[in-house]
């Protein structure tokens, strides 16, 4: 397989990990997050309406800035106003200008369920992200092997965070599954051509047992592509760039967050 963007990103945080010299395992058992639950916010009541994570997201890798000057804890604000179940926030820096500054500043400004959305990949990553009061972390299928797929689930439980287990094909579905994966996203954007491919991530989320709250990501741009999503079954779509570059950002979350789920799909 050609190497991907992901490739590269991964190999910088699989060199920052490697400087890492705490022990995680002495750490686990003194780290605990006490605050809502993002897999709550996502599956619970009021379930008539799709849910929404609205993300902080300054600049992407494949596009560039987004907002070079983008005032994280209002934007948030907006957000929450608007009717977003959910907040995720970058905090990778040398790829997507995100900071632990833009979460700590967000976690102070609103009540909602917080998603560190960043790179992890060591125990001492997960440990992290529930000291700064996230209440899920992200866990990309493809970044990671089986081991590490599974210790990270477990240290996520022991210590209070959902774990959003992120998948683009049917493989990585099968392997987030076999980890018992409760909170999973299926990314539309293809990793090789950056593509976006709704009718992939529409069979993958027809392939989820009962039990499993599904999160579409990528490629949101419309009220008919929310609306396409809740056709398919998801119970929640993350949007990042749509809603950073909306000159109206409230409105186009509540716009969003309005979209009727469809029973049984």
């Amino acid at each position: 397989m050609a190497p991907t963007y992901l490739d590269d990103i991964v190999a910088f945080h699989r060199a920052r990990v490697s400087d890492d010299t705490r022990d995680w395992r002495e750490r686990l058992g003194t780290v605990r997050y006490e605050g809502p639950s993002m897999l709550a916010a996502l599956s619970g009541a009021p379930t008539t309406d799709i849910k929404v994570i609205a993300e902080v997201k300054r600049r992407s890798p494949s596009k560039g800035w987004i907002d070079e000057h983008l005032d994280a804890p209002s934007l948030a604000r907006a957000y929450e106003l608007g009717g977003a179940a959910a907040i995720s926030v970058l905090t990778d820096e040398p790829h997507f200008s995100g900071s632990l500054n833009d979460f700590a500043q967000v976690r102070a400004a609103v009540t909602l369920p917080l998603l560190r959305k960043d790179f992890t990949l060591s125990a001492n990553d997960v440990l992290d992200t529930a000291a700064m009061g996230a209440s899920a972390v992200l866990l990309i299928v493809a970044a990671l092997d089986d081991d590490e797929l599974a210790l990270f689930v477990d240290v996520a439980q022991q210590c209070g965070l959902d774990a959003l287990v992120e998948v683009h094909d049917a493989e990585e579905l099968r392997r987030a599954l076999d980890q018992g994966a409760r909170l999973i996203g299926v990314n539309q954007r293809d990793l090789r051509t950056f593509e976006v491919s709704f009718e992939r991530a529409a069979s993958l989320v027809g392939a989820m047992p009962a039990g499993v709250t599904s999160v579409v990501e990528s490629g949101l741009t419309t009220r008919r592509d929310v609306e396409d999503a809740a056709r398919a079954g998801f119970d929640a779509i993350l949007v990042g760039e749509t809603f950073v570059r909306s000159a109206t950002p409230q409105a186009t979350v509540r716009s969003f967050a309005s979209v009727a789920r469809v029973p049984g799909a």
